[in-house]
């Protein structure tokens, strides 16, 4: 009998730690969506589509990855005036809740607005360039560039800020990221960061 009612408890106690786990969840998403709705939706969409190319569409990318941002504004690794001030009250949670908030939406692909410049940024994204010794963005970002929980997702990303940020990394003003990034853009023409973003964007 006493075994009974010891496999009742454990039981009793997984059913509770789940749905305290699960009311959490719920409190993190409302939270989240509050906080999205007050200030973030105004450059990011509310949808997290983005408004604007100078904004990155946040909608399908890794929760992590938001939060790993959002962290790097606070602390002023990352500039940015703007972005350093909405994020100055949110603590570490608040972060990765938004960034889950986030993960869940999604943007549909689009074709490349310049399929021949596409169409070279593919080959420098799958091949790299030999004569120069730009290295294929596959390695890290994957095959359909939907990177990692550290990487972020740059399908269905603005053109125009994915080449931005390459340029940033190019001048060294953004150095919050892997500088793995810095010696491959280096290598980079203008041409072939302006490639691989509308290349990858379309994805």
């Amino acid at each position: 009998m006493s075994r009974v009612k010891s496999l009742s408890s454990v039981a009793f106690g997984a059913a509770f730690l789940l749905a305290a786990s699960g009311a959490f969840a719920q409190a993190d998403e409302a939270r989240a969506k509050k906080i999205a709705g007050g200030s973030c939706f105004l450059c990011h969409g509310a949808q997290g589509e983005s408004t604007s190319e100078i904004f990155p569409r946040l909608a399908g990318q890794h929760a992590e990855y938001i939060a790993k941002q959002l962290t790097a504004f606070k602390s002023g690794q990352r500039k940015s005036t703007a972005m350093a001030e909405m994020v100055s009250k949110l603590t570490p949670d608040e972060m990765l809740a938004l960034g889950k908030y986030y993960e869940k939406m999604s943007i549909p692909r689009e074709e490349p607005k310049d399929p021949q410049l596409a169409a070279m940024g593919r080959y420098i994204f799958h091949n790299g360039n030999k004569f120069s010794g730009v290295p294929a963005c596959v390695a890290c970002h994957g095959s359909a560039a939907e990177g990692t929980a550290t990487l972020p997702r740059l399908a269905t990303q603005f053109s125009g800020y994915i080449h931005t940020q390459l340029k940033s990394f190019n001048k060294r003003e953004r150095t919050n990221d892997n500088a793995v990034m810095h010696a491959v853009v280096e290598k980079m023409t203008e041409l072939e960061m302006a490639a691989v973003a509308e290349y990858v964007s379309s994805k």
